[in-house]
This record gives C-alpha cells, structure tokens and sequence, in this order.
C-alpha cells in the first residue's frame, strides 16, 4: 500500500483546482470547504498571543514555519494569519501570530481550524497520497464484491480508517496494508481484503 499523508482536504479537490485554473493569480477569495485542514488551534499559550496546535499534517515543522500563511473561519469569512515565529513542544506547533498579540486574542481562537488551499500542499511521492485524495474512491474485495464509495478519513489514535458509504449505511475500514492491498489514486480504487467478521461487523 503507498504511503498516506495527514493533510486532509473537507471539501472536493476537484472544485478548488477548476477555481484556481480559472483564476491563476490567486486573486479570488478561496472558499473554505475547499481548503485542507493541517491544525486546529487547541489554546493560548503563554499571555504574549501565541497558541498552541494540534497538527492535522505529517510536515508541521515545515507547513508551521515562519512566514508561513494558513487561514481561519470566524464569523462566516475567512481570515489569512501569518505565522511569525514557531517552536515544537511534545511534537506541537506553539505558534506566534502577526496581529494576535494578546492572551484574549489567542483564546479566542482556540477551537479554530488551520486550513491552507490544497494548490499550497507539499508534493509527495508517487508512491504516496494524501488522505484526501481517497475521498470518492469506489471500495471493492478482491473477489469483486462491491463495499461502497469513500465519503471521508477518519484519523484517531488507533490508527486511520476509512469511511465508506455503502448501500446499508457506513461501513469502517482500516486503512492498513494488510487489509487495504491495492490502492489506486488515479482510477479512484481501493481493492480491500477484509478481515472475517470485519464486514459484519459494520453490518
């Protein structure tokens, strides 16, 4: 199985690149369901405004670094915060934010989502993927049994399971080489090998 990546995308990949071919310069205001997640802000830190994130990417050195540009959702528009300064604590982003320069300023965006426009993720490898681009996979056995389409990644501390929505409701995959044996980006296939009881299971 390639290797998955944690930035995760809530919205269609396909729309946000129609969006930015039309407009190459970026000029447009980017709509929020298109954009990747890679943090959500989990509180203030300190009483100098900076936050602390929990990172929904497998890069947060990188995507968090200073200079750096992520967007948040408050009151219905969507707002740039540039990152001026950051440093890891216990494999967390502790993250200073231009024009948030007080406690009160980073507790209110506690809770916040980070999310950036999926033309701004980091290229993979090709044997690699993101978990988004599963979103929209049809999910077969290999004997050709047809399971569902996959509506969504759900990450958890267990591991990252796949959710498929099928003709009886959804179904929860594990998102494991063992179980998972073929998995092909570009025809939108997972080719899955389930566990005995994992199907009923669901059922």
């Amino acid at each position: 199985m390639k290797a998955g990546s944690r930035e995760s995308l809530v919205g269609s990949p396909g729309a946000a690149r129609e969006r930015a071919a039309e407009d190459p310069e970026g000029g447009a205001e980017p709509l929020w369901n298109d954009m990747a997640v890679v943090g959500t802000i989990a509180r203030a830190h300190g009483n100098r405004g900076q936050v602390i994130v929990n990172p929904e990417t497998d890069f947060p050195a990188e995507r968090f670094q200073a200079g750096a540009e992520v967007f948040v959702e408050r009151g219905g528009s969507i707002r740039p915060l540039r990152i001026v300064a950051m440093r890891m604590q216990r494999d967390r982003p502790v993250i200073a934010f231009d024009g948030v320069a007080t406690m009160d300023d980073a507790e209110a965006l506690a809770g916040r989502q980070l999310r950036v426009p999926v033309e701004r993720l980091a290229i993979l490898p090709a044997d690699a993927f993101y978990h988004h681009d599963l979103v929209g996979c049809r999910v077969e056995t290999r004997g050709g049994v047809e399971i569902g389409i996959v509506s969504s990644v759900d990450r958890a501390a267990g591991g990252s399971r796949l959710i498929v929505q099928g003709r009886r409701g959804d179904v929860d995959i594990p998102l494991v080489a063992d179980i998972c044996t073929l998995i092909d980006v570009g025809a939108k296939r997972i080719v899955i090998e389930p566990p005995q009881g994992l199907l009923d299971l669901n059922e």
